[in-house]
């Protein structure tokens, strides 16, 4: 009889802690991994450039992150480049529904005396938006930009007030438009006015648009039935590797500008040259700008993810076993800034809708989740994750005691 008391004091202990043990969450199911030795505390920042030109600017499409810039905040006149926000607008409109590329538009009598770069429109000649779009984007038309203003908002003047609230929206914060083609002012009027910074975010969003990139790598195209060829005044077309867009401009006021973007090893770029003092030199300086851009990043391949198991598996509700053990199912490499490489970690994640634990059975193979690779709270990459056995359903006194 003595040993009752002590035997049953245990079976309480026993208890207490299996019920605990059902209680406390599991802290694995989010877990983090450095990816490449520690975080460094040294703050990064955009290289200064140098180089024949007023200003300019480095920027991940992607991210927005500059990697490197001259004056970048410094207002100047953008010449052309003005256009990629009137060919943002209408392609905007045209994935809400509201207009289509096959619409028709009559050229105004406005349209028809723009000077400069033109398509020679003539006053009620009808042509299709995607002409149009077209004559814009390669041959970088006057009247043609003036032609689309008018369809989309029925004056000029009106389309620059949405082509300001665009800007504005997209953190365009010192940039201001007066016109839709970017030709100089006028006797007392006022210039369109912009930095690289600015121009760089307009580019970032224009490359978003499948049919501007296409547009913009095109050298030349027919135009009114073949009558006419549209050029593409971008010299690096067909040279620069990856190079897919955007808009060169000129007028004696800004200089030779490029706002130009190419991708390489899945990473986008777009810089933006402003002031140069030749279209050879505007050419030159922006291969050499997205020579230095793709040169800042490398390849970090995981070592987290080379397929053995990793450190921690998987917690398993109603399983004969607590853990499953999980490794990826390929290796993981991300493209990230070599200064960076080492703030890179790797989250794991349970499946979706696996709350913080997985249900059991799971099978040898089954993707119960994912490995991805973050930087400063964004995706680089991820893979699956996959289980390395099986955990069979369990009984009701394991699940009890799990």
């Amino acid at each position: 009889m003595k040993m009752i008391a002590p035997l049953w004091a245990f079976c309480l202990v026993l208890l207490a802690f299996m019920v605990v043990s059902l209680a406390e969450p599991s802290r694995l199911s989010a877990e983090s991994y450095a990816a490449a030795g520690s975080r460094h505390d040294q703050a990064w920042g955009p290289i200064a450039l140098q180089g024949d030109f007023a200003t300019a600017i480095v920027m991940d499409a992607v991210t927005g992150e500059i990697l490197g810039a001259k004056k970048p905040h410094e207002q100047r006149q953008p010449a052309s480049m003005v256009k990629m926000m009137t060919e943002l607008l209408i392609l905007e409109e045209i994935n809400k529904g509201n207009i289509s590329l096959s619409d028709v538009v009559t050229v105004s009598a406005q349209a028809s005396r723009m000077g400069g770069s033109q398509a020679y429109l003539k006053q009620g000649e009808c042509f299709t938006v995607e002409s149009l779009l077209m004559a814009l984007a390669i041959h970088s038309a006057n009247d043609a930009a003036v032609a689309l203003a008018e369809y989309h908002s029925g004056s000029t003047a009106a389309f620059v007030r949405r082509m300001n609230r665009r800007a504005q929206e997209l953190g365009m914060r010192t940039t201001v438009f007066r016109f839709v083609h970017g030709l100089p002012p006028s006797w007392k009027q006022k210039p369109d006015l912009t930095t690289a910074y600015d121009m760089a975010l307009l580019g970032c969003e224009v490359v978003k648009h499948p049919k501007a990139l296409q547009w913009a790598s095109t050298r030349m195209a027919p135009f009114r039935a073949g009558k006419f060829t549209l050029y593409n005044s971008n010299s690096l077309i067909d040279k620069y590797p990856g190079l897919d867009g955007l808009k060169t401009g000129y007028h004696y006021r800004a200089g030779f500008c490029m706002t130009a973007t190419a991708v390489r090893d899945g990473r986008r770029l777009v810089t933006v040259v402003m002031g140069a003092p030749n279209p050879g030199t505007r050419g030159a300086e922006t291969a050499r700008l997205l020579d230095f851009g793709f040169s800042c990043y490398t390849h970090l391949r995981l070592p987290e993810t080379e397929g053995q198991p990793l450190a921690h598996g998987f917690p398993v509700k109603g399983g004969k076993s607590r853990n499953v053990t999980v490794a990826c199912a390929e290796p993981l490499t991300v493209s990230v800034l070599k200064d960076r490489a080492d703030e890179v970690i790797l989250e794991l994640v349970l499946e979706e809708g696996s709350s913080d634990k997985l249900p059991a059975p799971v099978k040898a193979g089954q993707v119960v989740g994912k490995a991805v690779a973050v930087l400063s709270g964004r995706a680089l990459g991820e893979v699956p994750i996959i289980a390395v056995e099986s955990v069979a359903k369990g009984s009701f006194l394991d699940q009890l005691w799990h």
